[in-house]
């Protein structure tokens, strides 16, 4: 398999997957599932910003609503009757981000994921899939989320990955399941794809110089954040791979003085070339947010050189054409996203499951003629 593309791992028999994306965010499960040969035909988020960037990439629909209010009868009129019908999704991650330390039970994010429970209930599809950061397999809701599914007949299996191990290039651990109805199933490895860890200059490196606070005139989306005085002084005696403990001690933060403040060196970097780039967050465009300064320019990282680092296509477009870009609004949409090179290697595994599953039943029928 090495030496075939994603997307060649065939379907089976003529009878395609089909997939709803749930949460679907921007984009990025859903493109990702597209290039390896599954056909999704609708996409579910309650944000409206959400809607230019996942039909403008992608060859599906937007329901622009609530999971908690969706219907099943909503979402069957999309799949096709002979298909291999695939629920997939994403759950919003932040309550169970290490990077929040305040939610709680409380937040109704944290229930969002037995709500997918209950469409996969009322759907019952052949294939499901989810995505989410690591701490969501220490709560009690993903062992509600697993019991139900192995309840309903389905084989489970889960784990947490490094993305940078298939080729995103970011160090990036997620949690992958994939459930089946149609037997025991597991995520390929990324040797069978031949992957390994892509550095920042093989993602960005040829991008073209842009100054901080400023734009490329061919890429609206290729634009960085400003610096104040104190942030450029701060950028320029900045190291890559180093932290603000190299600076001089008049551009030290007050805070990171403090006994507190020097347990966070991970802000106020600058990414290096030869590595992954660190895991994207919504604030990845703030240089102060962590190790996202260029590893050469004195700026923080682009919402173009974001996206990329997210593994989404350099053309992929995020606002209309002649639209102000908002900082905060796509940096959400980007730093949330799968990355697509992770939703095509769950969708290569769901289609090999498929193939192999196929091909039992065929040998299988096979010998039962012979006899």
């Amino acid at each position: 398999m090495k030496k075939e593309s994603l997307s060649k791992i065939a379907t089976t028999q003529g009878r395609k997957v089909y997939a709803i994306d749930l949460f679907c965010g921007a984009g990025g499960l859903t493109h990702g599932l597209a290039k390896s040969g599954i056909e999704v035909r609708l996409g579910v988020d309650i944000d409206p910003a959400c809607e230019y960037p996942y039909v403008a990439n992608n060859n599906a629909r937007f329901l622009l609503k609530s999971v908690e209010e969706l219907e099943a009868s909503e979402l069957v009129c999309h799949y096709r009757k002979n298909g291999i019908k695939l629920l997939a999704g994403c759950a919003p991650c932040q309550t169970f981000s290490t990077y929040n330390q305040k939610a709680t039970e409380f937040d109704k994010r944290w229930w969002l994921l037995l709500q997918f429970s209950r469409l996969v209930n009322e759907l019952s599809p052949d294939l499901v899939t989810m995505e989410n950061v690591p701490r969501l397999i220490e709560q009690n809701v993903f062992d509600e989320f697993v019991a139900n599914l192995e309840d309903n007949g389905y084989s489970v299996a889960y784990q947490v990955v490094n993305c940078a191990e298939y080729g995103v290039p970011q160090q990036r651990n997620r949690l992958v399941l994939l459930a089946s109805k149609l037997g025991p199933i597991t995520l390929l490895s990324p040797q069978k794809f031949g992957k390994r860890p892509k550095t920042v200059k093989e993602a960005i490196g040829n991008l073209p110089p842009i100054e901080a606070g400023t734009s490329h005139p061919k890429d609206p989306l290729h634009q960085c954040a400003t610096l104040s005085e104190i942030n450029m002084r701060r950028i320029k005696v900045s190291k890559p791979g180093g932290t603000w403990r190299d600076w001089p001690e008049d551009l030290v933060a007050d805070c990171h003085k403090k006994i507190s403040g020097k347990t966070y060196p991970s802000v106020y970097g600058r990414m290096t070339w030869n590595d992954p780039a660190p895991t994207m967050t919504t604030q990845f465009f703030g240089f102060g947010n962590g190790r996202f300064g260029h590893p050469e320019q004195n700026r923080a990282i682009s919402l173009r050189e974001g996206a990329i680092l997210q593994s989404f296509p350099k053309s992929y477009k995020f606002v209309r054409p002649g639209e102000q870009v908002c900082y905060k609004s796509i940096g959400r949409l980007i730093g949330n996203a799968v990355p697509v090179t992770l939703g095509e290697v769950i969708g290569a595994s769901l289609l090999s499951h498929v193939s192999a599953v196929t091909k039992r039943a065929y040998r299988s029928r096979l010998k039962s003629w012979s006899q």
